[in-house]
């Protein structure tokens, strides 16, 4: 064999040297948040390179698992995830040469999704609203794979103890001794229970007699809190923070690590992610949030100085569509606004607020639809500049025009739209509304002769499931 060969065999057959970048994570100090008497430490477990605490344990559960004979040469890497941790696995997998097949619920962000995509994963949507013991049900049907799929490994990360012992080898040891071995509490979540046992484990031996304080914060809807509060399993409930919470205690978590916990809402979770962004310029993710939030209340409740860690989990990349997404979280009903008991409140991209994408009747076909495709709509208001509504265009008048000749995209929109507009005012009526719908068009909502905004069947849908608890709709304009 030629030295050149030799090279290129040796290269091929080598994992990336991404995989050595795994672990040791900077850590600093909260500085512009109030902490109470403490200092609070962030370790940035998004600096990891799939932007997640979880590629530790992705790592380690392979390895483990090449080691034990579980996976071999051609096998199938499965597992069910909330997303970071398929992240990492499908990072490893693409690394040493393995199929990977992940079960994700649908309610994970599709920047992860598009992530383990793109890293050569195959995905599996299953229902996020079922509970264990339904065959819908994620877990369920990644260890069902697994026993249908010849060579497949079950990573099984909720009781794999490659889990734990990852973060009792690594992230542990890395906080002794950033800290300089001056630790006094651990926020975490629970997610797979890793993190904490692992710790907790770690902890508990290198510092015996005085102890490290394991703190639990945990999404409002998980059963976690109230297990540690109260040793009772209540039902769970349903929460939109990604990767922590569950609806059972998994085998993993060493529950009896926990000195304290804190119950964080999703609107709480949110709001600090998107503060902790704005005040120290660290993009988290949506469990950074439960933590930090968490953190904070621990850390003002403290009544002597204390030195307190905790982590930002993974990158705010990944819910650049969901939280730090204005549109998303008023769909959500996360951004609360002044009610004003009419149909404005119905509009989720309001006007004056510049939400709103639009078109001028001088544009071009191909301009509208490429802000169509952008933000992901299906017609835009037409505003001439003095900004008055003067049309609608959508996707079927585009096709109208353009799909004789191509060269029609370079048409003006004012030649194509729609000038015979449905207007309503704010006072109207839902039955009006509907009315607009049932004529196949979109409601223009004017309050005299200002744009306040457009109301679509998904506007008024996202509306109703916001409001499901409470009494129907059209109660409140009547």
């Amino acid at each position: 064999m030629t030295i050149a060969a030799l090279s290129a065999f040796s290269s091929e057959n080598r994992p990336p040297a991404i995989l050595s970048l795994i672990g040791d994570t900077p850590l600093i100090e909260v500085t512009r948040f109030d902490t109470g008497p403490c200092h609070l430490f962030l370790k940035l477990e998004n600096e990891n390179p799939t932007g997640s605490i979880k590629d530790r344990v992705a790592l380690a559960m392979v390895e483990a698992a090449e080691r034990d004979g579980q996976l071999r040469p051609g096998g199938t890497i499965i597992e069910a995830t909330a997303g970071n941790t398929g992240l990492g696995l499908a990072l490893v997998a693409a690394a040493k040469g393995y199929r990977i097949i992940l079960v994700i619920p649908d309610k994970m962000s599709q920047e992860k999704i598009a992530h383990v995509r793109a890293l050569g994963a195959e995905v599996r949507l299953t229902r996020s609203d079922v509970t264990r013991g339904h065959p819908d049900y994620y877990q369920d049907v990644a260890a069902r794979l697994a026993e249908e799929i010849p060579g497949g490994f079950y990573v099984n990360q909720f009781a794999n103890p490659a889990n734990p012992l990852a973060h009792e080898r690594s992230t542990g040891p890395e906080i002794w001794e950033q800290m300089r071995h001056e630790v006094d509490a651990v926020v975490v979540g629970v997610g797979s229970g890793g993190t904490l046992t692992g710790l907790g484990r770690f902890f508990s031996r290198v510092r015996p007699r005085r102890g490290v304080e394991m703190v639990l914060a945990d999404p409002t809807g998980s059963i976690l809190y109230e297990w540690v509060k109260t040793g009772k399993l209540v039902e769970a409930g349903s929460w939109a923070v990604e990767g922590i919470g569950e609806d059972f205690v998994p085998d993993n978590a060493d529950m009896s690590f926990v000195t304290d916990a804190f119950e964080i809402d999703d609107s709480d979770s949110f709001a600090t992610a998107r503060e902790l962004l704005r005040k120290e310029g660290i993009l988290g993710g949506s469990s950074t949030g439960t933590l930090l939030a968490g953190a904070l209340r621990y850390c003002r409740q403290q009544t002597k100085p204390k030195r307190v860690v905790t982590f930002v989990c993974d990158s705010g990349n990944k819910y650049l569509s969901k939280m730090f997404n204005d549109v998303w979280m008023a769909e959500q009903g996360f951004t609360i606004r002044q009610p004003h008991g009419d149909l404005s409140d119905l509009i989720l991209h309001h006007y004056e607020e510049g939400e709103v994408v639009t078109v001028a009747p001088d544009d071009t076909l191909a301009t509208a639809f490429k802000r169509m495709r952008t933000a992901d709509v299906s017609q835009l208001p037409v505003v001439n500049n003095t900004g008055r509504v003067v049309g609608i265009i959508d996707e079927s008048d585009v096709l109208v025009k353009v799909h004789h000749d191509a060269s029609h995209f370079n048409n003006e929109v004012g030649k194509a739209m729609t000038d015979r507009l449905e207007t309503l005012a704010p006072s109207a009526k839902i039955s009006d509304l509907l009315g607009v719908f049932d004529r196949g068009r979109v409601a223009i909502v004017m309050d005299g002769d200002t744009f306040l905004g457009l109301i679509t069947r998904t506007d008024l849908l996202s509306y109703l499931r916001r409001h499901m608890p409470k009494s129907p709709v059209e109660r409140e304009f009547s």
